[in-house]
Order: C-alpha cells, then sequence, then structure tokens
C-alpha cells in the first residue's frame, strides 16, 4: 500500500526519527510508547523494533495483531509543514534469527542515527547489554493511512484505505469489537503527572476504535488538579472519541537523538465538561536517554536488571 501513497506521506515514514507505537493489551486497553522506524521506499510495511529484555510491544502484537503508528513529532527529520500521520496496521512478529536481527539493528541505527554512534558502549563490553541490542522486529503493514495537513489535528483528515470502497459508501465492514468500559477505582497523581501542561503541552492521546484497530493523535493538554484529570484542548477531527480505556503518552528528544524522555498515564477517558479528560489511573516512566551515558546507567539501573533477566528467561525459553 505505501508504494501508492503520496511522497510528503512516505517522507515522514523515512525520515522521522520517532513513531508513536501503540498495541492493544490482553485487557483491550493502548499501550503507546516512541519508537524509532525504518522504512525502505515503497516498502510493504514500516518496521519497529524492540529489546528482547522488554519484549511487551511484541508480544502484545503477536496476541493482536492490530496496532497503530502515528507520525506527529517531526523533530531532527528536517521536515517543515509536515502532515501528522496515523498508520493503522496489521503486525508481523519477526525473532526466528535474534543473530540476524542484532546484525540488522546495528546497521540500520547506526543510518538513522549516526549522532549516537559514539553513545553504545566498546565491543568488548557489547554482550552484557544482549538484553537491549538482541532485537525483536515488528513488520507494520499499512490497511488504513489518516493524514491531517499541517499536523492540524481539528483539520478534516485525509483517508487512504486499502477498504477505500467501504469508507466512500459509509460502511464499513470491519466488524465490530467489544470495548471494555471505563476501569474505574483509585486515581493515581505522580509527580510527572505535572509536567503535563507544562513541560509537554501536548501529548499523544490514544484509544481503541469499534473496529479494534488503536487510534492516536497529538493533542494539546492542560493538567486540571482540582479535578485530577487531564483536559483534552481540541477536537481531534476523526477520532472515534466514546468514554472507555485510554492513555495518554508524552515524549520529547534532541535532533541527533542525543537523549530522550518519555512517559505515560493510563486511564479512563470520560466525557467532562462539554470536552474529554482521561482520569489518570496508572503512570509508568519509559527508558530514558539522558545526556551523558553514566547519569543514563544511574537513572536506569533498577530497569536493566529486570531488562537483563526477562532477556535471560526469553533465551531460555527459546532453547539458547
Amino acid at each position: 500500500m505505501t508504494a501508492s501513497l503520496p511522497d510528503p506521506v512516505t517522507d515522514v515514514f523515512a525520515r522521522y526519527i520517532t513513531t508513536e507505537y501503540t498495541t492493544v493489551d490482553r485487557r483491550g486497553a493502548p499501550i503507546t510508547w516512541p519508537v524509532t522506524p525504518y522504512y525502505a521506499s515503497g516498502g510493504e510495511h514500516i518496521d519497529v523494533t524492540t529489546g528482547l529484555g522488554y519484549p511487551k510491544k511484541a508480544n502484545d502484537a503477536r496476541a493482536n495483531p492490530k496496532v497503530g503508528l502515528l507520525f506527529s513529532d517531526p523533530t531532527g527529520s528536517g521536515l517543515e509543514g509536515a502532515p501528522m500521520v496515523l498508520v493503522q496496521g496489521c503486525a508481523g512478529v519477526d525473532d526466528a534469527d535474534l543473530d540476524s536481527n542484532r546484525e540488522r539493528y546495528w546497521e540500520e541505527s547506526a543510518a538513522k542515527l549516526p549522532a549516537t554512534k559514539d553513545m553504545h558502549p566498546p565491543a568488548l563490553l557489547r554482550g552484557l547489554f544482549a538484553w537491549y541490542y538482541t532485537r525483536i522486529y515488528v513488520h507494520v503493514r499499512p490497511e488504513r493511512v489518516f493524514v491531517w495537513p499541517e499536523g492540524d489535528v481539528t483539520r478534516e483528515p485525509e483517508l487512504y484505505d486499502s477498504h477505500l470502497e467501504e469508507v466512500r459508501s459509509g460502511h464499513d465492514e470491519e466488524p465490530d469489537v467489544e470495548l471494555p468500559p471505563p476501569a474505574g477505582g483509585a486515581i493515581a497523581w505522580d509527580g510527572r503527572i505535572e509536567e503535563l501542561g507544562r513541560t509537554y503541552t501536548e501529548a499523544v492521546l490514544s484509544l481503541v476504535s469499534p473496529d479494534g484497530f488503536p487510534f492516536s493523535v497529538r493533542v494539546p493538554v492542560t493538567l486540571d488538579r482540582a479535578a485530577r484529570r487531564v483536559r483534552i484542548e481540541a477536537d481531534p477531527a476523526g477520532m472515534p472519541l466514546q468514554p472507555g480505556l485510554a492513555c495518554i503518552t508524552a515524549h520529547a528528544h534532541s535532533p541527533e537523538f542525543k537523549w530522550q524522555r518519555n512517559f505515560q498515564v493510563r486511564g479512563d477517558l470520560v466525557a467532562d465538561d462539554g470536552g474529554w479528560a482521561l482520569v489518570p489511573r496508572r503512570l509508568v516512566g519509559g527508558f530514558e536517554v539522558a545526556a551523558s551515558q553514566l547519569q543514563t546507567y544511574r537513572e536506569n539501573f533498577r530497569k536493566v536488571l529486570r531488562f537483563r533477566r526477562t532477556a535471560k528467561r526469553e533465551l531460555a525459553r527459546r532453547g539458547r
């Protein structure tokens, strides 16, 4: 499908440093994290990857192949006035040859992010980081592509669809799925939530559409401390808003990807005062890269220990 897309759209696939990748977990909740996309011109799929030590991004896609890729942050791409692009597609998990995947990742990441070469550990120490460099690839084959010109989420998106005749007729033959209701329960308030609306004036809102595909857009957000809610300060055109499980993902990175920060707030999307808001139920911090290697290791020490244990289990499961 990508070969028939306009050049401004495929340029986004090829040149963006990050894409917001969304899977649907076993509860039916959307989980969105920024990852690096890899795309070859005219290719049938867009690839993302995750480390063997944190395979959930791949495991969720294996259990439910309906995934989403949102291209909404042009930082470091060199593109100006680029559209915001959402890809809804079907995922295939590639972990049959982990050795080949590791070599492929070395080559692709060096080509995509050349400024990060000096951030990698020396060759003699790379074995200690097998949890990271041993990669699982996820190949995302686009089924439907939404394009918001100039990234304006309030404008009706252009649609490129493998089921275009269904869309034109107003009848989508994708069967609806039963979506879980809002989870309810205690509100989770974390210091990092305070960064929303201040450090991060925009963030990525994700939910699951009635047809089961994730739907994500970048929206302006503010924090309502009194009500303990994250307010969505836009009406995203084309997004099937409805009460249910949702998440808001905030992230930022330098143009050269020398540092990157990210976290996610999972909760309930609710109608509120004529608009929409997220009631936070859980905050999850991602693996972050600091300005120095020492700081990166210090900030992620506990996560690294957990990732190493997970990678060891994954290798044992594969008989290695």
